[in-house]
């Protein structure tokens, strides 16, 4: 990804709120097959504070990734979004794309079949949590059993970014008042309402 020095995003507790709320990611590996992507869903290493993220794949897709034998590219979207030229005045004008999106890349540590069915255990958790009654891994005998036979399917990756390019192009080059009706469009337009949008660029105007 092209990096504009107006668009960067380099602050790691940013980063790391990014992460944590678009967890969907994508996995790109350049193997001797040619490229492949997968996509799963990560989290950040609880006892890190940096850009460390714990995940799994199916072991289909880690022989195809051939995960942790070199680097794997690691996709981060968040919020993103068509801005129509109607919302801003400049002439002649183009249309453009609002995003946040973060490229980590690194060589993935595997882990061993005790430490895997934690960061299993730590995902459901992670995602459970806010449910009236969360369905955890190991929540009931049955459960873990289950659990515990399906694992074995599955392969634990931790992985420390080496290389982190990431970009926020959310109008920082527009004039106030242009960036204030844009956000009102993706707040109360019928068009392309995105207000997930609109409250990132509230926050990077922040």
């Amino acid at each position: 990804m092209r990096q504009n020095p107006s668009f960067v995003l380099g602050d790691i507790p940013e980063l790391r709120r990014l992460i944590a709320d678009n967890p969907w990611v994508t996995l790109v590996s350049n193997t001797e097959n040619g490229l492949v992507a997968s996509h799963y869903a990560v989290v950040l290493d609880p006892e890190r504070d940096d850009l460390t993220i714990l995940g799994h794949v199916g072991r289909p897709d880690e022989a195809i990734l051939e995960l942790g034998s070199h680097d794997l590219l690691v996709i981060v979207q968040g919020p993103h979004g068509y801005i129509s030229p109607g919302w801003y005045d400049a002439k002649p004008a183009v249309p453009t794309w609002n995003f946040v999106v973060a490229h980590l890349t690194g060589v993935p540590e595997i882990l061993g079949d005790e430490e895997n069915f934690r960061v299993l255990g730590h995902l459901v958790e992670h995602f459970e949590e806010r449910m009236p009654t969360p369905r955890l891994m190991e929540g009931t005998p049955a459960n873990a059993e289950y659990a515990a036979r399906i694992s074995s399917g599955t392969v634990g990756f931790r992985l420390t970014p080496t290389s982190v390019v990431a970009k926020r192009k959310l109008s920082q080059n527009r004039p106030a008042e242009i960036v204030d009706r844009i956000i009102d469009e993706l707040e109360n337009g019928s068009e392309y309402p995105n207000p997930a949008l609109a409250a990132e660029m509230r926050r990077a105007r922040r």
